[in-house]
């Protein structure tokens, strides 16, 4: 009899605990981009982006860059249509390069994955990266 209510205590708690699944998560590369520490970035490629755990149901995925050190400046990024590639090739779309004006600073990647594009398409994810530039 203790064995069966053991048996029983294991398969209820299989079926009862949540199963927590992997969070959304990014890596990147800076690539290669001029090195730029005038204060006057260039327009160029995305990084190379690595993704993991995108959301189920992922359209699209919005990319930003924020300086970290100056985050009222516009860095830009892109929206792309995800069609199930864990990697962002740079090219897909530009941006303006980090270039802090003196030193490094450090700049954060957020990649927000959506259903659909347009003003009023809510996040049904968001992952961040941060490194710093220059390296």
């Amino acid at each position: 009899m203790v064995k069966k209510c053991g048996l029983l205590i294991i398969l209820i708690f299989l079926f009862v605990t949540p199963v927590i699944a992997a969070e959304f998560a990014i890596s990147f590369e800076w690539g290669d981009i001029p090195l730029c520490t005038s204060g006057q970035p260039n327009s160029v490629p995305n990084p190379r982006f690595v993704l993991s755990a995108v959301p189920e149901g992922t359209k699209f995925i919005q990319f930003t860059m924020t300086d970290l050190d100056t985050p009222n400046y516009n860095h830009g990024g892109g929206t792309i249509e995800y069609k199930g590639n864990n990697i962002i090739e740079p090219g897909a779309f530009t941006y303006l390069s980090p270039c802090p004006p003196s030193g490094s600073h450090s700049y954060q990647w957020t990649a927000t994955a959506k259903e659909k594009t347009g003003f009023l398409s809510g996040s049904i994810g968001t992952a961040k990266a941060v490194k710093i530039y220059p390296e």
